[in-house]
């Protein structure tokens, strides 16, 4: 029986486990990624391991999520990053050379290697064939010290993919319809292994726009065969020696099957407040449109500006609309520069944004209130974009700078002949802006630089005999970490501050719960279906940590954010019996007697709920290395214990 590419990947780098669908196995990671946003926090927790330089084979930082500086913090943050980043052997991306996916895919990604960043959008890396997963920045730490990385051994799910994209229809189509057939959790614990002749039309960064939005469906993680179309862009970007040739075998046995006719595919858009709320963009024609933003790094590639520079040539922006256009990376912004495309959006009124993520993440071009903006982001999540009632629609690069000329939603299709996209037999290549790191003889006299905004991360206590708290908050379904740690340019600049963003904990939900939170000193959540979906950040688990939470009890979990809370100490419970969920209200007395106990012997967790008078059951499903983390608080003291 043949293996698939994930198989041969993970078999490659496989250092404890085995590959048994739902065991736990380590993984050796080749190469690291973090961006500001996560970064800090994540190169705090490297100096807390005392390691003095990494030891994977390539690891970077990059600048491109708090890139606005309103005050010191952001600065400080960058500061702090690139000293850490000289000390310790990792390449620094300063601000301006873009968003951290699009430069790794243009001047890191090799096939068949293993990446994991502190972004939960780091999968895009599988468009060039890599093991490339999303993981918390304490999970990076550890990789970056030369510690293997955890995974549940992945179903992996073959994506059948036949015939060719129509003119206007794109790759930000294809993944739109597999969030539309799958739903935001329809890839939890899976692998999104891309095959079929299908493959063979679509270019790398289209590829890359696929694997990207993948995160949305709750995936480990998705990859595409590496094959002659990898070649040719890596041979463009002076990197053809990176290129290894990788696809699954004939025989290759996978979990399930999803069959996509290219050919068939229409242009679509996922609607307000879920990417797998998708409709077709012709159903949508005709509705009145208040801003465009174009970018991100879902769709920021020179491909996708090509297109929209086109469609934009000799016409101007409605004047109803705001249109903003962030090219991914500096080499994509001077490619537009020199060939004249970069005029061309200029021209037409449409307003050029720095190589970030931006409006993608709420830095800036919030909508008018109310105000229905389509975006060729990833997530369209509420209160997402900084505007609490803004209806935010996720479309291709082609439907939405038609929509930007015509001031409503427009089907791209009626555009007439669209131009064929050539790839550049050269990028433009200027590395000027990675800094590389000191040697291993120079940096010990490496000076950190720390701003004042930069606090001590909270540590865990190791895991009480007991626990008897409170709920402080119930909550729904498919909880995202915007909701519990929102993002923006008001909270993003105090990531490096605990103390200081733990105010804006679930403020999206109820706005006095931190004041609620500190004044109980101990508490638990409640939560629904899908608990933490969305971003990799660290500080949904570090800001409840440091307000006082004990342990999360919800339906089923996310799985990065399920992994953050054992990283950082807290319980991870999930309900036996979905019905109990209903019999608990906020404000409920809870206790679980014996805890510490119990999780050492695997044992069954009770929880008795003094107020209404009831037990109920619940679940913690941990692999022996994760009952170890617990007890000892978290992953870092776990690894500080030699474990």
């Amino acid at each position: 029986m043949g293996l698939t590419l994930t198989e041969k990947i993970i078999k490659a780098h496989i250092v404890d486990g085995e590959m048994k669908k739902g065991t736990e196995i380590g993984l050796r990671i080749d190469q690291t990624l973090t961006q500001d946003a996560t970064g800090t926090m994540a190169y705090l927790q490297f100096e807390a391991m005392n390691v003095p330089r990494v030891k994977t084979e390539l690891s970077v930082a990059y600048i491109d999520h708090n890139t606005l500086q309103n005050g010191f913090e952001n600065a400080d943050d960058h500061r702090f990053i690139g000293s850490v980043a000289k000390k310790h052997g990792i390449r620094f991306s300063r601000p301006g050379n873009g968003i951290c996916h699009q430069i790794h895919l243009e001047r890191f990604g090799k096939p068949g290697k293993t990446l994991i960043g502190s972004d939960s959008h780091t999968p895009t890396g599988g468009g060039i064939g890599m093991l490339a997963m999303g993981a918390g920045g304490l999970d990076v730490a550890v990789a970056m010290g030369g510690g293997a990385y955890y995974i549940t051994m992945p179903k992996i799910v073959k994506i059948n993919l036949t015939g060719k994209l129509a003119d206007w229809v794109s790759a930000k189509d294809v993944i739109l319809e597999v969030l539309k057939k799958l739903s935001v959790k329809g890839g939890v614990g899976k692998v999104m292994e891309y095959c079929g002749e299908g493959v063979k039309s679509l270019s790398v960064p289209e590829r890359a726009t696929i694997t990207n939005m993948g995160a949305e469906l709750g995936a480990t993680t998705s990859i595409f065969p590496s094959d002659e179309t990898t070649r040719e862009f890596l041979k463009a970007q002076g990197r053809e020696e990176d290129f290894t040739e990788l696809s699954a075998d004939a025989d290759a046995v996978y979990d399930e099957e999803v069959n996509i006719n290219l050919s068939e595919l229409k242009p679509l858009a996922a609607c307000p407040h879920s990417p797998d709320n998708v409709k077709p963009v012709e159903e949508l024609a005709g509705m009145k449109i208040d801003q465009v933003c174009i970018g991100s790094c879902t769709n920021s590639s020179l491909q996708d500006m090509l297109k929209v520079a086109h469609i934009l040539k000799g016409k101007t922006v409605h004047p109803d609309v705001s249109l903003a256009i962030a090219p991914g990376s500096k080499q994509v912004l001077n490619m537009l520069a020199e060939n004249g495309a970069l005029a061309d959006m200029i021209a037409a009124g449409a307003r050029i944004l720095e190589s970030a993520c931006g409006p993608c993440i709420g830095m800036g071009q919030s909508p008018n209130s109310k105000g229905i903006s389509l975006r060729t982001f990833n997530r369209n999540f509420e209160g997402r974009s900084g505007t609490k009632d803004g209806q935010i629609y996720l479309v291709s690069p082609e439907t939405a700078a038609a929509s930007a000329i015509a001031g409503v939603f427009t089907d791209p299709r009626g555009l007439g002949d669209m131009p064929p996209y050539v790839m550049p037999e050269k990028f433009l290549i200027n590395d000027n802006m990675i800094v590389q790191p000191a040697s291993e003889a120079d940096a010990p006299n490496v000076e950190i630089l720390r701003g004042p905004n930069i606090k001590p991360f909270p540590k865990a206590a190791p895991l009480a005999e007991t626990i008897e708290c409170g709920v402080t908050l119930k909550v729904g379904d498919n909880i995202t970490t915007d909701h519990i740690m929102p993002a923006g340019a008001k909270i993003l600049p105090l990531r490096s501050n605990i103390p200081a963003i733990s105010e804006y904990c679930f403020t999206v939900c109820d706005e006095t719960f931190p004041k609620r939170a500190k004044e109980a000193g101990t508490s638990i959540i409640v939560g629904g279906v899908n608990y933490g979906q969305g971003s990799s950040r660290e500080h949904a688990a570090l800001a409840p940590l440091y307000l006082g939470v004990k342990a999360i009890i919800c339906k089923s979990f996310a799985r990065i954010h399920r992994q953050n809370l054992i990283n950082n100490g807290i319980l991870p419970l999930e309900f036996v019996n979905e019905a109990d969920y209903d019999k608990i209200e906020q404000g409920d007395k809870l206790v679980l007697a014996n805890i510490r106990e119990i999780i050492k012997t695997n044992g069954k967790i009770v929880v008795e709920d003094k107020t209404k008078g009831f037990s109920f059951e619940v679940k913690c499903e941990l692999s022996e290395r994760g009952r170890g983390m617990m007890l000892a608080g978290g992953l870092l003291n776990f690894t500080k214990e030699g474990k």
